[in-house]
């Protein structure tokens, strides 16, 4: 079990650190970024995306709609109860409050997520890690783009002003690549055509590069900014790696999902915060040094509540 959690979190914490280093000794400017993130969030990951749930059979898609459904609604519970308290207690801004509250409800399902499956289940995993990041994708990535959307300023006018701002804001978050690749890839596994094994090969060939290249941007950014530990990143880890999986168990146990399903959502529940908040955070020039910290605590954090969510639902 040592072993699956090192093999899992040591290339996450190897890989951020070569960006870190890259940062802050001058060799990547840390203050220009903008090239890196076109390649993560335009290209290299919704080429992933697509690939995985465009190529995984209608009868493995159907099968996999409970979890899609019960990650679906733990991440947008999360979301939710984290953004409206940031905005009504701590009066937090709204676009900020959204990228946080989108950082600890979407796991780092590519990064974390992906080897932790391989080694506890097998090639199986494959699938259901496609469907939970195509969850956050779909659903949760959208609302916290159209949040920001709507409340960002740009070119010193109040992007809320405005009815037409609303369709702009859902115009701007729904053509996302990164929201439109996991959704093309489900309706065209839906319909049942192979995508080819020259196709396959096409997108992987970028996509694989999708969770380093993050990580290491990751590392680049937080170079450029000093990690804070305060309350809020504090509160922020304890709703990634323990909240966020209780609340999981606590849907799927008096529901009777499926023993294999039951299982797998929670284990994914429990991989620390995602990058995504910190890659759109430097998209729209907000607050990537405070979803930075979130990320680096709750990964340090899960080195411990992985092991025992690991433990508990796979002991053998």
């Amino acid at each position: 079990m040592a072993a699956t959690i090192l093999l899992a979190l040591t290339p996450i914490f190897f890989v951020m650190a070569l960006g870190y280093g890259a940062g802050r000794w001058n060799i990547v400017d840390n203050h220009h970024v903008d090239g890196l993130n076109v390649l993560v969030m335009n290209f290299a990951l919704p080429a992933s995306l697509f690939a995985a749930t465009a190529s995984a059979s209608r009868s493995e898609m159907y099968a996999q709609a409970p979890l899609f459904v019960i990650l679906s609604g733990v991440m947008l519970v999360v979301f939710l109860a984290w953004y409206c308290f940031q905005v009504t207690v701590r009066k937090t801004g709204r676009p900020d409050s959204s990228l946080q509250a989108l950082t600890i409800a979407f796991p780092n399902l590519a990064g974390v997520g992906l080897p932790i499956l391989a080694d506890v289940i097998g090639p199986a995993g494959t699938i259901p890690l496609a469907v939970a990041l195509a969850a956050g994708s779909i659903v949760i990535s959208p609302l916290a783009l159209i949040l920001v959307e709507l409340n960002v300023k740009k070119d010193g006018v109040d992007a809320s002003a405005g009815t037409s701002k609303v369709f702009s804001a859902l115009r701007h978050a729904l053509t996302k690549p990164v929201v439109l690749a996991p959704a093309l890839g489900i309706m065209f596994s839906l319909s049942g055509l192979p995508t080819g094994k020259v196709l396959d090969a096409s997108l992987l060939l970028i996509g694989h590069a999708a969770p380093g290249v993050a990580l290491f941007l990751t590392g680049v950014v937080l170079s450029a900014q000093a990690f804070r530990l305060n309350w809020k990143v504090v509160n922020a880890t304890i709703v990634a790696d323990l909240v966020r999986p209780l609340l999981t168990a606590a849907i799927v146990l008096p529901l009777g999902v499926a023993s294999e399903t039951a299982k797998v959502a929670i284990l994914l529940a429990a991989v620390p915060s995602g990058f995504f908040g910190i890659l759109f955070a430097v998209n729209y020039r907000l607050d990537s040094a405070t979803t930075g910290s979130m990320v680096i605590a709750s990964t340090i954090s899960s080195i411990v509540t992985l092991a025992v969510a690991i433990v508990l639902l796979y002991p053998h």
